[in-house]
């Protein structure tokens, strides 16, 4: 399968703080891939390199076939780019939007307006043309900026963090929109924290601190990252035990999720001292993949804290 995405120890530094530290990243034509981390981990910062918005201060790449040094200006053109700051004109209607960014991203005017009416359309809004953005709920704004990053039909689009502050139903629904582009041949790298988007991606990449710490399918990465027996367990003074159980000697893992705390334990067998030492019963569960980036985190903290000893 095609290679759309190609890196070579792509870095970025801001003075001494490194934001992307040496990314490799292989990513097919047609498939969502997503990219995962914290708030700071540089997830933005490697995006903004991939579209030939930032200048990497080393390494390379290739998007598209084009070098990703020598060629940004190529890249930029055959790219849409959308993410929670895109600039919808709220003064505009939902028709002007789209004829002003196909205007920006030089779509032929013969065919210009077909391409509206396919994006009016992809966005749900149909018959709402004329009404002007500012009207329009999150989601709906969120599906009109997407018609306006992509009017220009690129095989290849990158969502930063797209779907922040809508509803989960209007989260659902751009993500079906982004199955059925994947579905007919684009490509399309995905940043998000919410965990329930991730699983619907091909392909997950961690990333923490500007490193990459693991890629692999949502279903690998689960049954294969997490070593021990994970347990839930509701207690009402959940925040006070996390130390406590966090500390005792075969507990590799404590969190918080919510008002639960998973435990990840070394063995089946130490549930009965967790049900004995909390009163309250350990309930066994599939990793999720908040588990998986919680574990792999702290194992990239201590693999750093090891070599710095």
């Amino acid at each position: 399968m095609e290679e759309v995405i190609a890196t070579y120890d792509l870095t970025r530094s801001f003075g001494t703080f490194t934001a992307v530290n040496k990314l490799n990243l292989s990513v097919k034509r047609g498939e969502i891939y997503g990219f995962l981390g914290p708030n700071g981990a540089g997830k933005s910062t490697a995006i903004r390199m991939l579209c030939g918005i930032l200048q990497p201060t080393s390494g390379n790449g290739r998007i598209l076939g084009y070098d990703l040094l020598a060629e940004a200006e190529r890249i930029k053109q055959n790219i849409g780019y959308m993410s929670q700051k895109f600039s919808l004109y709220d003064d505009l209607s939902v028709e002007e939007n789209l004829n002003f960014y196909a205007g920006v991203y030089e779509v032929p005017y013969k065919e210009m307006r077909a391409r509206v009416a396919e994006m009016v359309a992809m966005a749900g809004l149909t018959g709402r043309e004329k009404e002007v953005a500012a009207n329009l709920s999150g989601g709906w704004k969120q599906r009109l900026a997407l018609g306006c990053a992509i009017i220009s039909r690129p095989s290849l689009v990158f969502l930063d963090e797209p779907t922040s502050g809508v509803s989960p139903t209007s989260r659902r629904m751009f993500f079906n929109i982004i199955r059925d582009m994947a579905d007919n041949g684009i490509t399309v790298m995905v940043t998000t924290h919410f965990m329930d988007e991730a699983e619907r991606c091909n392909r997950i990449a961690f990333i923490s601190g500007g490193r990459m710490i693991a890629v692999d399918t949502p279903e690998n990465l689960k049954k294969q990252s997490i070593q021990g027996y994970l347990v839930e367990l509701a207690v009402p003074d959940a925040p006070e035990l996390v130390d406590r159980i966090g500390a005792l000697p075969y507990v590799r893992e404590c969190n918080i999720h919510g008002p639960l705390l998973h435990i990840l334990l070394a063995d089946e067998r130490n549930t009965a001292d967790i049900r004995a030492l909390t009163g309250a019963e350990p309930k066994p569960i599939t990793p999720s993949l908040e588990d998986v980036f919680v574990t792999l985190a702290k194992q990239q903290r201590e693999g750093e804290q090891s070599c710095a000893g």
